[in-house]
């Protein structure tokens, strides 16, 4: 069997986890650990179409970690063949600008920046020690969201406000996603070589959605800022707003800050317009059977997010690309065409016949279209296993 990754990308209450081989274009298994510290947690794994789960007695990072160590340890063949193991970190603060090898220093360096994630950085401290601790000896690589956006310029990531909060504290824009727009930025290459000396927009649209605006192949802007909660409208997520409303939302509430950060984080969004679902598919079928509410949502995300991608699109010279992906960019043709109704001011236009299409790599654009449109399924995963085998190769 060829060299293959473990891939690691612990969650604050979940652990997804991947095996894969042939540089990163086979997978050999794939599972999540879910409701990890809430109870009754359990490991699925999935190989070859087969699906097992094992229940966790205590719900841990480290139990999750162990769990799959054993699974790797009945089957030999794939766990000799391990020679690295890469970690998805949500946040590297200004530490990190590029994936690294993992050793003390580098979780010493997550650590000081984990107040910007206190949710996911911790967990991605615990995975890290725990892997180190059962897989001795393979090396091990953190792989970075916020790394691609190091590349964008002072007056980009800067607030307006102190310099000496942002001196002292590190008070700035960071953005997310960027394990996915390097890989888009790749992809898109790929297809259109001519790309990477053109301007490029990409929406990553999921649960959590953020735009990005990519020049010469590195992040010019982006709609994330310190942390995921700026930006667009998102499942769960306000997004963008008023800061004051944080405060009028404690006070009217009679809820401290922390409090009323919460109801912004976890039940705004689509879920908070809709009082449905934060779930795409299940707004779109309400929508269907006439659910006003449902409709309303989509189209506030929709609106939205064509915002952002005009906002993040003032920093290249020309919009010759615009790539949907993410769970919802890849899979919901109304988001798509509501998007792209809201940029006809900007000459992008899609082929409704061409958009309805589902599950693969392909431009949507129509004819009297000046930018091209493109949806392409992003995988984050095969950028943390080409970053791992390169770092070990080195």
């Amino acid at each position: 069997m060829s060299e293959s990754i473990l891939v690691i990308n612990c969650g604050s209450s979940s652990l997804k986890f991947a095996v894969l081989s042939d540089e990163g274009q086979s997978i050999l298994l794939e599972g999540i650990a879910d409701r990890l510290g809430v109870g009754n947690s359990t490991v699925t794994f999935k190989k070859d179409g087969n699906k097992e789960s094992i229940h966790l007695a205590d719900g841990s990072h480290k139990s999750a970690v162990a769990e799959i160590k054993k699974w790797l340890s009945q089957r030999p063949t794939i766990l000799d063949s391990l020679t690295g193991i890469g970690h998805r970190v949500v946040h590297g603060g200004e530490t990190f600008s590029k994936s690294v090898l993992i050793d003390q220093s580098v979780i010493d360096g997550i650590a000081e920046c984990a107040n910007f994630a206190p949710l996911h950085s911790p967990a991605h401290i615990i995975g890290m020690n725990a892997a180190i601790e059962l897989f001795p000896g393979i090396p091990q690589v953190a792989v970075f969201d916020t790394a691609f956006h190091q590349t964008l310029s002072q007056e980009q990531y800067l607030y307006p406000i102190p310099m000496e909060l942002y001196r002292q504290h590190h008070f700035r824009k960071y953005g997310f996603h960027g394990t996915s727009y390097r890989y888009i930025s790749r992809r898109l290459a790929e297809l259109h070589p001519k790309s990477l000396e053109q301007g490029v927009l990409v929406a990553h649209l999921g649960n959590g959605a953020s735009t990005c605006s990519i020049h010469k192949g590195k992040s010019s802007d982006t709609s994330m800022g310190i942390t995921p909660l700026e930006g667009l409208m998102m499942g769960t997520r306000c997004g963008s707003l008023d800061p004051s409303l944080l405060t009028f939302i404690a006070q009217a509430q009679g809820i401290s800050s922390e409090e009323a950060l919460d109801i912004l984080n976890q039940k705004s969004g689509l879920l908070g317009i809709s009082e449905l679902s934060n779930d795409c598919r299940t707004l779109e079928e309400a929508m269907a059977l006439g659910n006003k509410q449902a409709k309303l949502a989509l189209d506030m995300f929709a609106i939205r997010t064509a915002k952002y991608l005009v906002s993040t699109a003032t920093t290249l010279n020309s919009i010759d690309h615009l790539v949907f992906t993410g769970g919802i960019g890849e899979n919901s043709s109304y988001i798509r065409a509501a998007i792209c109704q809201q940029l006809k001011a900007f000459n992008i236009h899609i082929d409704s016949d061409k958009n309805s299409l589902r599950g693969a790599t392909m431009s949507i654009e129509s004819k009297k279209s000046q930018t091209k449109v493109w949806i392409i399924p992003t995988n984050e995963e095969l950028m943390i296993a080409l970053d791992t085998i390169n770092l070990i190769r080195q």
